[in-house]
């Protein structure tokens, strides 16, 4: 077999089923007639997207993987590679190189030089036996600590030059997974127990650990409630007595009011970043964190109580010595519980008009707020654009169960959430997966619309249509001291349905539910990929 053809049987043997692909690369036609199934992109970054998705839906026991050509090809991708390393998603690149008699000449485009900052690492394939130690390297760097993209540059003439039978030896690694410290597991329970006011922070590494029915049983053993970071909402069912829903650049009343007040900020899964999508922590708070990356502990905080382990393990151990202290805890005591529920219900209150206005143009809020009460958390995969999109729903949303809602956002990339939702309907195709951009985001990414529409794969695409950008900055001055610069047009359902999907335009409040119902139906039981514009 050449390398072209190791690899693929590699991929095979790692249980890859799709390969997002653009545009012309050996890796398609031998992952085609390896059985492995092509979905062809109309652009790499959201080609890595729908890897990116593949990748988390499934926790990473399917990696994502995304094949291009070498030049304009890598180029492109690497704005999808930089949301990948930013989130860190896990997810593997096969950039095509240049033959090795033109590599290193400028100004060719270097994979190895421009991915090397948002990768965990590149490597190249430098000669055809060395395909699967490269290959082994790479697929370990996905599985093994912090997650995040590795990438596997192929020379264009190694690709088919013959890999020697006795060089060519491939299993598939296992992750590798360690406990907490037993001092500092019992340091932090200790703390947990003894605070008056905790709270929990819950961060995706609950989800790649798979440890959502530990913390579901820590919280309720403590009666401690539980907010997630924008990575982590799922990790913990929204619809819990005790959940406080996500944090980030928006945030509900109830969340606001119990994290302000606690005394004591356990994350676990999270790195605890200081960025613009993840909620700064008030001074004056115990802080225990536990991460599978020591080099999260005391980045941005001081870190009074540190653990350094697997989220699952350690929650165990946490759960364990908590009850070494508290015996069957509190589990009878609903007052935590009923004061999230008095909270929340206070806190909606005070948005009620806008969640059910029936006044045109609607508001987004009325469009996501009828969605919810439409199709039910537990059957849906739900992801946002980056943008007001973002900030709209994820405070009122309430997922239930893991990764029923992609979150994401530390790289700004607009239209990232069509490739995730896609991605996502490849990995759990029993799902109704949607996903909800603002019309600045369709601009940028919106024919790959057809991809799903050519692919098979039937999505929900949900455009909220205000008809600008940026709409906060409508207060800095009108449409006419501005240019027009921020104004947009465009009829976003009949470019739907030219491109052979499905596709309505609404532009009355009172029929939002009827059309989530009427698309729902029309992914099952037609199998099509279905666009909705709100006018909002």
């Amino acid at each position: 077999m050449n390398t072209i053809e190791a690899i693929t049987e590699i991929l095979k043997r790692e249980g890859v089923e799709y390969l997002p692909c653009f545009p012309t690369t050996p890796v398609i036609e031998a992952a085609a007639l390896g059985g492995i199934r092509p979905i062809i992109c109309r652009q790499e970054r959201v080609g890595v997207g729908i890897a990116d998705g593949i990748s988390r839906v499934s926790n990473g026991d399917k990696m994502g993987v995304f094949a291009m050509q070498y030049g304009p090809g890598a180029e492109n991708a690497y704005p999808g590679i930089a949301t990948s390393y930013s989130d860190s998603s896990p997810v593997l690149l096969l950039p095509l190189g240049h033959p090795r008699d033109r590599a290193g000449i400028n100004p060719h485009y270097s994979s190895l030089k421009s991915y090397d900052d948002v990768t965990k690492a590149i490597e190249q394939v430098n000669t055809a036996d060395r395909t699967s130690e490269v290959l082994r390297r790479a697929f370990a760097g996905l599985r093994q600590g912090r997650s995040g993209p590795m990438a596997v540059e192929i020379p264009a003439d190694i690709a088919l030059e013959e890999v020697n039978e006795e060089a060519f030896y491939y299993v598939p690694s296992r992750p590798m997974v360690s406990q907490g410290d037993p001092g500092d597991v019992e340091a932090a329970a200790k703390a947990l127990c003894a605070a008056h006011y905790p709270v929990i922070m819950a961060g995706q590494g609950v989800l790649y650990g798979k440890a959502t029915d530990e913390l579901l049983e820590l919280a309720e053993l403590l009666q401690v409630p539980v907010c997630s970071t924008l990575l982590g909402k799922s990790a913990f069912p929204e619809v819990h007595p005790l959940a406080l829903g996500s944090t980030g650049p928006t945030i509900s009343g109830h969340a606001y009011h119990f994290i302000r007040r606690s005394d004591l900020m356990f994350g676990v899964g999270t790195s605890f970043t200081k960025h613009g999508m993840v909620m700064n922590i008030p001074s004056g708070k115990t802080l225990i964190q536990a991460t599978n990356d020591a080099s999260d502990i005391n980045k941005d905080y001081n870190i009074d109580l540190p653990i350094v382990g697997d989220a699952k393990l350690v929650l165990r151990q946490i759960i364990d010595a908590c009850k070494e202290i508290v015996g069957d805890g509190r589990k009878n005591d609903q007052s935590i519980a009923k004061e999230v529920q008095t909270e929340r219900e206070g806190w909606l209150g005070e948005w009620r008009a806008k969640l059910s206005d029936s006044s045109t143009p609607m508001t987004p809020y009325r469009v996501i707020w009828d969605f919810m009460h439409t199709i039910p958390p537990e059957d849906a995969i739900v992801t946002h654009d980056s943008g007001s999109p973002r900030d709209q729903i994820t405070p009122f949303y309430r997922s239930n169960g893991p990764r029923t809602y992609l979150g994401w956002g530390k790289s700004h990339g607009l239209g990232t959430g069509l490739g995730l939702t896609i991605g996502a309907k490849l990995a759990a195709p029993e799902k109704v997966c949607v996903n909800f951009m603002g019309d600045a985001a369709f601009g940028m990414v919106g024919l790959d619309f057809e991809t799903a529409v050519r692919s098979g794969i039937p999505i929900i695409t949900v455009v909220l249509n205000n008809s600008t950008m940026a709409v906060e900055t409508r207060q800095m001055a009108d449409s006419h001291e501005l240019y027009g610069t921020r104004d947009l047009g465009g009829n976003y359902a009949d470019l739907g349905t030219a491109m052979g999907g499905y596709a309505e335009r609404i532009e009355d409040p009172n029929q939002i539910a009827a059309a989530f119902t009427r698309a729902r139906k029309v992914t099952e039981e037609e199998g099509r990929a279905v666009l909705l514009e709100f006018i909002t």
